[in-house]
């Protein structure tokens, strides 16, 4: 996703994120290279503004990276004891009654929630660190293109902490259990390689092909007819909570409103 002359104006830019819409592709571009887009309180709702502006045309997202660092994670800020201007600091946090405590994370959250919408599907394009935060984001995305140079690590409980930006499940989803545990207790990195093998990225490629591949990847996907990539979708997130036989219900439910939406009698 190359700028161009004729690239469409920004529908939010401010907090390190820029959000661009053509027709059925909208792009989060994080754009704080300076600073590897290290994460903060402001990035995160303005990335939770860039879910809520999606217009309704839009089938997939793309989120991508300035600069060679996807993301260096939460920025080490929020560690010193005055923390971000105008947010309250992790020690300030602390302090709080857990309520309140329960309600700002739950905040933070949502900048992470909304990729996993069934009327979308979202793919990351990650390319060097990926850290802490940044590997989260990038879990939060239903697919994940990877360029070979990627590094990814949750090194939130090298500091003490958890994972705590819904990263856990879809990473025990993908690698399995026994692996995540590892990958999170040791804060080691998972190369391009790995990532491939274990299935926590779709795909890898040298850099210079990472926008090439996912706007390929996104190409395919248009090329579906839209309701029937919605439906798939929600039929396989659902598939980690059913058993069997429910699943196969949840088959025939499905199919039967996609053959009558085909012939013509959908509600």
């Amino acid at each position: 996703m190359a700028s161009h002359a004729h690239d469409p104006a920004p529908v939010l830019d401010k907090d390190g994120v820029r959000l661009t819409v053509d027709d059925a592709i909208a792009t989060v571009t994080l754009t704080n290279p300076d600073k590897r887009n290290a994460q903060s309180p402001a990035l995160w709702r303005a990335l939770t503004e860039a879910g809520r502006l999606l217009p309704g045309s839009v089938r997939v997202v793309v989120l991508r990276a300035e600069g060679k660092s996807f993301s260096a994670g939460l920025d080490r800020q929020a560690f010193t004891p005055e923390g971000f201007d105008g947010e309250p600091s992790f020690i300030d946090l602390a302090r709080g009654g857990d309520a309140e405590l329960d309600a700002t994370i739950t905040e933070y959250q949502a900048a992470f929630t909304w990729w996993r919408r069934s009327d979308i599907l979202s793919v990351a394009a990650v390319q060097g660190h990926a850290i802490g935060a940044g590997f989260q984001l990038a879990l939060a995305c239903d697919l994940r293109v990877v360029a070979e140079d990627v590094q990814f690590a949750m090194r939130e409980t090298s500091l003490g902490l958890v994972p705590d930006l819904t990263g856990t499940h879809p990473l025990v989803s993908l690698v399995g259990y026994a692996r995540a545990l590892e990958i999170c207790a040791t804060g080691r990195f998972v190369m391009a390689e790995e990532a491939v093998n274990t299935g926590l990225a779709n795909l890898a490629v040298p850099a210079d092909q990472l926008d090439g591949a996912v706007r390929d990847l996104a190409s395919a996907v248009l090329a579906a007819p839209r309701d029937a990539v919605i439906e798939t979708k929600a039929l396989l997130q659902g598939a980690q909570h059913r058993d069997y036989e429910a699943q196969r219900a949840a088959e025939r439910a499905a199919q039967a409103r996609r053959l009558r939406d085909l012939a013509g009698l959908g509600e």
